[in-house]
């Protein structure tokens, strides 16, 4: 019998397994399904998030020398938490007998002592604490909504029926059924993870007396003058990230056999952010319910791009929404639609991209947010769990990303840990055939996030905001407390980071009803998925579209087409005033069209204009 059998013998031993007959949407995952009416836990997955928070009691107690808060409601764990408290030296008969909750963080930073009904108890600590261990989670706990407040990092055992609002301030959940066997087994593992920390300091402790070298003052002076000179040359000449840029015709192709792809794909799971609203286009829902291509949205697309590989394939590839507060209800709607098909979806609703609709916005904040939340909710090592190693970061505006095996074949045979897809600037494109050709390696400061026409000429590359990661790379990002969302450096996080030059008909995003007007156009079709450049266009450009304001929000711009005009021939177009388009208008070269105040212009069903500058129907 193996070591993991037999641990998952003792947890079942434990009835850890068994759930409540309530078992909420996001807890799903962690189940195997619903037997006489009670939620069945998965233990595999409570024994990962078991080592999860192991390790993390660790790394505080061994690094920070932290202080535990254990917080416990129900009186049959009394006696385990008074044993644990003892052996690792935090039990004060005087001050802690049992921690209760009741404002005990941010109500007072003074001790408070009554006599409750059962026993007399003391509220919170002098100094907050580092960590909080919540034993029997609430569904309305005012231990989590304080320890969150205050961002202090929250262990918890969580049951099948915990609310999404309490459970998602829980920076490592535990799910399993809170019996006093199992919590006995929890506070075991906690005592004797720190007893081995606490023994592992005294240890280094006592090699460092040994091995203490006698310095002098002028030695320490010496010292102190070559550090502070180090420093200040340190930011005098800061290091200039770069990034290795590779063509995507460089990439090796992926496998042809069927099995062989269906074991790379097994290995990737796709996060979609879909926290922007519409409002900027006068939609009133989730950008990503806004009809891009063949009446099917940019949330349609990955949705059958996913059902489409694995079909093929046989693979299961999750999808994973990182929805805000304003999308998540919505959404929620939406997904019904998508019950007939094999995609596994699960959406989440994140906070942090409550603001994701302002422009100082930036898409790295978005992924590390992403990510942490993926590390709180316990959503990675379930991942991990399940096999998988990447995960393909989009971009709730880009509709036309792929998810392309080619890339995922390259990166996992080249041990990439970070990559994102870039496509030349038009200016790039102009200038030299570099970005078609060969690879090299640019300064970050290149390629830029912001993709207005002002600004193409400063930089060569567009980040498309589609990204791949190494799960594991960001586990142990998170795990050492290095990836923080106000600072996200790529040479300095990654080891191994590259861009992916890719068409700019990769990059299409929905900002403007001028983007809808390329995307509803005959220069994009979607099959499986994924939006197809019309071959008819020799311009690997995009043509440049500029609409008035009487096209600004959806309604408008639908009403004011009676079918949206062909443009595979269009470089630019400039339409300005009361402007009426009939069917199957087709529009080449430069055309610029523009009303006078007070007129309206029609443009009449099936003109050809090519080249053309009309300010008057006679120019028609």
């Amino acid at each position: 019998m193996t070591l993991h059998s037999i641990v998952i013998q003792k947890l079942l031993s434990t009835n850890a397994h068994l759930g409540r007959r309530v078992v909420a949407d996001h807890f799903k995952i962690y189940t195997y399904g619903i037997r006489n009416e009670k939620a069945i836990i998965d233990s595999d997955k409570t024994l990962i998030c078991l080592r999860n928070a192991a390790n993390f009691i660790a790394h505080m107690a061994r690094d920070k020398k932290a202080r535990f808060l254990f917080v416990n409601t129900n009186p049959l764990f009394d006696e385990i938490v008074e044993q644990m408290t003892k052996k690792i030296g935090l039990y004060s008969p005087r001050d802690n007998i049992m921690w209760r909750m009741g404002g005990f963080l941010t109500n007072s930073f003074s001790p408070k002592k009554f006599r409750s009904r059962n026993k007399k108890v003391c509220f919170g600590p002098i100094q907050p604490p580092d960590c909080v261990v919540v034993l029997d989670s609430e569904r309305k706990s005012s231990v989590i909504l304080e320890a969150d407040r205050l961002q202090v990092p929250i262990v918890a055992l969580v049951d099948s029926n915990m609310p999404w609002e309490y459970y998602k301030k829980i920076a490592y959940p535990i799910p399993a059924n809170d019996s006093v066997q199992f919590v006995y087994l929890f506070c075991n593992l906690i005592t004797k993870t720190i007893l081995l920390e606490q023994k592992k300091l005294k240890a280094l402790k006592g090699d460092a007396a040994k091995e203490e070298p006698v310095v002098s003052k002028k030695e320490s002076r010496e010292n102190t003058k070559q550090i502070e000179q180090s420093e200040s040359e340190s930011k005098v000449s800061p290091s200039i990230d770069e990034l290795l840029v590779v063509p995507y015709q460089n990439l090796a192709p992926p496998p042809y056999d069927i099995v062989e792809i269906k074991q790379l794909l097994e290995k990737l799971v796709i996060v979609k952010f879909n926290g922007t609203l519409g409002n900027p286009v006068g939609f009133s829902g989730p950008k990503s319910a806004i009809e891009v291509c063949n009446g099917l949205t940019s949330l349609d697309l990955i949705v059958n791009q996913v059902e489409s590989l694995n079909s093929k394939y046989g693979c299961h590839i999750p999808l994973v929404l990182m929805n805000s507060t304003r999308t998540h209800d919505d959404t929620l709607k939406v997904l019904g639609k998508y019950a007939r098909l094999s995609v596994d979806i699960h959406p989440f609703s994140l906070e942090s991209l409550d603001d994701q609709n302002s422009e100082d916005k930036s898409s790295t904040s978005e992924d590390a947010s992403a990510f942490l939340s993926l590390m709180k909710s316990g959503t990675l090592d379930v991942l991990l769990s399940q096999g998988k190693e990447y995960v393909h970061v989009i971009s709730s505006d880009n509709s036309a990303a792929a998810i392309d095996p080619n890339i995922l074949n390259h990166l996992i045979q080249n041990k990439i840990e970070y990559c994102m897809e870039v496509t030349p600037t038009a200016s790039t494109y102009m200038r030299n055939s570099l970005a078609n050709q060969r690879q090299g390696r640019f300064q970050l400061r290149e390629i830029t996030q912001n993709p207005s026409k002002h600004l193409m000429e400063e930089f060569k590359f567009i980040d498309t905001r589609s990204l791949w990661v190494n799960l594991k790379t960001i586990k142990r990002l998170v795990d050492t407390d290095a990836l923080k969302v106000e600072n996200l450096s790529i040479a300095k996080l990654f080891d191994q980071a590259i861009g992916i030059i890719v068409p700019q008909s990769r990059f299409v995003p929905l900002n403007a009803t001028s983007d809808m007007l390329l995307l509803q156009s005959d220069l994009y079709s979607s099959s499986e998925g994924i939006l197809v450049r019309n071959a008819a266009r020799d311009n690997p450009v995009n043509p440049s579209i500029e609409l008035g304001p009487e096209f600004e929000k959806v309604s408008d711009f639908l009403s004011r087409f009676k079918s949206i005009p062909s443009i595979a021939g269009l470089d630019n177009l400039k339409v300005i005033g009361d402007v009426w388009f009939g069917a199957d208008v087709t529009l080449k070269g430069r055309v610029r069209i523009v009303a006078k105040p007070g007129q309206k212009l029609e443009i009449p069903d099936g003109v050809v204009l090519e080249n053309k500058e009309i300010s008057d129907p006679a120019d028609i």
